[in-house]
């Protein structure tokens, strides 16, 4: 029997997969990653907010020369869903200024991993195009 977990903490894979930010209750700033404080506002308390699956590219690299084993060219890029700022790969498109543009709209998506040899599967998450 496989099992899928996630490859980071904020990657939900259900009921269907999508990402949840901690967002700061007093000014809104979101964060992925666990804070004692708020980076913008140095307020405390925290909820848990789920981000938009669609959202549109507001910046991008091609990444030609990476360390080995990573297969190159790849597109890094910040992708804004619904004002959450969301740094991701753009995948299933060719990797090229001719595809990839800023404002493309885009949705998330998920991706194996791999398995280790009790079938547990890694998933992660890009993004592509809507």
């Amino acid at each position: 029997m496989s099992q899928k977990i996630a490859h980071v903490s904020y990657l939900k894979l259900d009921p269907t997969p999508h990402l949840v930010a901690n967002e700061c209750t007093s000014c809104g700033a979101r964060f992925f990653d666990r804070r004692n404080a708020c980076a913008s506002c140095f307020a405390t308390e925290f909820r848990a907010v789920d981000v938009p699956t669609e959202g549109e590219v507001s910046s991008f690299t091609i990444v030609a020369l990476a360390a080995p084993g990573i297969p190159v060219p790849f597109v890094a890029a910040t992708v804004k869903c619904g004002g959450t700022s969301v740094r991701g790969n753009i995948i299933n498109v060719d990797p090229t200024p001719d595809k990839v543009k800023l404002g493309m709209k885009v949705k998330l998506t998920t991706f194996s991993l791999g398995a280790d040899d009790d079938g547990l599967e890694a998933i992660g998450f890009g993004f592509e195009p809507a």
